[in-house]
């Protein structure tokens, strides 16, 4: 069911001083290319077969040009830092502090990054890929744009893989799927007047305030309904003509995560609820970006939650994977309560799974930090499971 590998430390080693080096390298969304440079030549120096940054500024590696199509993704860019004096060590030193890497991006998601590139080249090396394609990328953007980054790549590449790994942090979990999300904008209408005279205006924040609870008594629902996901309000803002004014219009920015059975379809429902009786209206909270190389990237937040069956083909082979490297089948699945790239891959029929060193809950937290061990440990993963796919 595949040929097998050796292990060597050593590659471990300059694995972990090359994800250290990652972490040292600010790459916050947008702006990601001193890392994508770093990560081009390093997949060179390592052998890959093709390497090159697509227009919109993905790294993509290659190795092997077989029939089967294997993908890794990871992506490249992580949230701000803003409050470096918080932090026990410098957010952006790598420095290792009982045993743990720390750093910005340590966590989410450099350490899958960086094991999955040295898993392709160690594949490579061991001679594991017959009738194999294996790519690697690292993307762009996904902290905001989730999947808009591998719509690009696909489109540019020209094919679909026919197995997708996405490696984000899982504390090297075999992981079966994640939460889905809509976002969405709700703007209410009102009529500006001089502040002297509201009474000859109509106050668009006051028109919110009702729907704001609203919201919060949704979420309240949903959190005391089985299997229901959450709602949250995450921005709000709005337009006066100054502040002698009542303001014309007030928007408020929602995300709803959605748990497997429920729809995008329900939460439209949903938003329609929130806003009827009002002077309001809702829309898709699309987002634009721009990519480090100028591309445009826009994004529709509206995903259906996934999960791949324990018993499907792709998830039998993780656990012989897994078994071989940690030597017993795994004794529990995750399944992420955050939205990853997979969207793309999942909504074009590949069959995707996820696993990545990292513990996700120190993701975008003060201190973030990661345990190198289990990015050996997954780059071992990662390798094994290229030789039985």
């Amino acid at each position: 069911m595949g040929a097998s590998f050796a292990w060597n430390p050593d590659y471990g080693q300059k694995l972990i001083e090359f994800y250290r080096q990652t972490v040292r390298i600010r790459s916050y969304s947008d702006e990601e290319g001193e890392l994508a440079r770093l990560l081009e030549a390093k997949m060179r120096e390592l052998g890959f077969d093709e390497v090159f940054i697509d227009p919109a500024g993905n790294v993509v590696g290659r190795v092997g040009s077989g029939s089967k199509i294997i993908h890794f993704d990871s992506h490249m860019d992580t949230v701000q830092v803003n409050d470096p004096d918080q932090w026990d060590a410098n957010p952006f030193g790598a420095e290792l502090v009982d045993g743990m890497v720390y750093g910005r991006g340590s966590v989410d998601m450099k350490g899958g990054l960086t094991a999955s590139i040295y898993a392709a080249a160690l594949a490579n090396k061991a001679g594991l890929l017959d009738g194999k394609t294996v790519f690697v990328t690292g993307s762009v953007c996904e902290e905001y744009c989730d999947g808009v980054c591998l719509s690009h790549f696909y489109r540019y590449c020209g094919f679909k893989p026919d197995v997708c790994v996405i490696c984000e942090p899982s504390d090297n979990t075999i992981t079966l799927g994640h939460t889905g999300k809509v976002q969405a904008r709700i703007k209410t209408h009102g009529i500006s007047a001089h502040g002297s005279a509201p009474d000859k205006g109509v106050n668009a924040v006051y028109e919110m305030a009702e729907i704001i609870t609203r919201v919060e008594l949704l979420n309240q629902t949903l959190q005391t309904t089985p299997g229901a996901g959450t709602i949250v309000l995450s921005h709000i803002s709005c337009e006066t003509a100054s502040l002698n004014a009542v303001p014309s219009e007030c928007e408020i920015y929602l995300d709803r995560r959605l748990r497997v059975g429920e729809t995008v379809a329900q939460v439209n429902a949903e938003l329609d609820a929130l806003v009827a009786g009002k002077r309001a209206s809702w829309e898709p909270g699309t987002l634009r970006h721009t990519s480090w190389t100028g591309v445009e990237l826009v994004y529709e937040p509206a995903h259906e939650p996934w999960a791949i069956a324990e018993d499907a083909p792709l998830t039998l082979i993780c656990n012989a994977a897994y078994e071989t490297i940690f030597g017993q089948p795994p004794h529990r699945y995750d399944y992420w309560d955050f939205g990853t790239n997979a969207v793309v891959p999942v909504s074009m029929g590949v069959p995707t799974i996820g696993f990545g060193p990292g513990e996700y809950k120190l993701a975008h937290m003060t201190n973030e930090r990661c345990d190198p061990k289990k990015i050996e440990d997954a780059c071992q993963f990662y390798t094994q499971l290229i030789a039985l796919l």
